[in-house]
């Protein structure tokens, strides 16, 4: 493959996490419309209420699940692969605002082909189980300040070996057998305290180029998924600091991107991923200590965040 230039501006950190930023089409209401919600967490400015669906919100993983979401990556030696990433549901936390039934009874655990050879997913399983306990899905339990935070409706934290997971719809359409709600939910149904993680781990790359270790860093990704937060405003980061080499056309007016409020990383190392001459280190360091604050503000033990923050180089 051509190499390409971008100058000093290019940033293979930011290029892959605007690659694996979901967009989803938005609609708008009155804010008439959602009296529930005006009284919990009352909107300010807009007379109209942008809201998208959470089934919409999921189909932007389909593909990523299936066949990998693809991020150009610029390597030292000036030519370009491009690194193809899974996506794995790693936490989740659904607060509505109102209380909706769901069942107890999760299902039978289900099991997927390892992404990797053999011999690096043992290792990684052995590090893994170390501190790994079952994964937790529930309904109830000692969360802080319920009122506040609306009903919690799901909570779900992997801890499984990434070798033992199954792609991210697979996980998802698993869990919306026991919780619908999960695929019928609107945004403006959901508290601000609603959250989801998705931890990217590298299948391959085009071309295949040996001996590249800085290839096989793998990411944790924190997205809010209510209305609260999100942006819809155009995202310039693809042009800057992606160039554009893959081809992908630019968002809609009528969407949404629900860009990573916090991010983690394990097996970044070198100069691969962080650009000296851009604001690399220093998104790097807000967004780890956003999703680090997040956390405990929820008092929640995320274990593919303790496990990339004492694994980190």
């Amino acid at each position: 493959m051509a190499s390409f230039n971008c100058g000093r501006s290019h940033s293979n950190l930011q290029c892959f996490l605007s690659r694996t930023t979901p967009s989803v089409l938005s609609y708008s209401l009155p804010k008439s419309c959602f009296k529930d919600v005006n009284e919990l967490w009352p909107p300010i400015g807009k007379d109209d209420i942008e809201y998208f669906t959470l089934s919409d919100f999921w189909d932007n993983y389909t593909e990523w699940s299936a066949y990998g979401a693809g991020c150009p990556i610029l390597l030292n030696n000036g030519e370009t692969v491009v690194q193809y990433y899974v996506p794995y549901l790693s936490a989740i936390q659904i607060y509505s605002n109102k209380p909706f039934a769901a069942s107890r009874n999760t299902g039978e655990d289900s099991e997927t082909d390892s992404w990797s050879d053999d011999s690096e997913s043992e290792k990684l399983s052995r590090s893994w189980d170390a501190v790994s306990d079952d994964s937790c899905v529930d309904m109830e339990g000692g969360w802080p300040g319920k009122d506040r935070l609306g009903h919690l409706y799901l909570h779900y934290i992997e801890n499984a070996s990434p070798y033992g997971r199954v792609p991210l719809m697979v996980k998802v359409n698993e869990l919306a057998r026991h919780f619908p709600g999960l695929k019928s939910l609107k945004s403006v149904e959901l508290s601000p305290a609603s959250w989801m993680s998705v931890a990217w781990y590298p299948i391959y790359h085009i071309p295949t180029r040996r001996n590249v270790k800085d290839l096989s860093a793998c990411f944790l990704t924190y997205h809010t998924i209510s209305s609260s937060f999100q942006d819809n405003t155009t995202d310039g980061m693809e042009n800057d600091l992606c160039c554009n080499i893959a081809g992908k056309t630019g968002k809609k007016a009528n969407e949404v991107s629900l860009r990573p409020f916090g991010l983690a990383a394990y097996k970044m190392q070198g100069t691969l991923w962080m650009n000296p001459e851009t604001d690399d280190q220093e998104k790097f360091i807000n967004l780890f200590d956003a999703a680090d604050s997040w956390l405990k503000q929820l008092r929640v033990q995320h274990h593919d965040f303790n496990y990339f923050n004492t694994h980190s180089m």
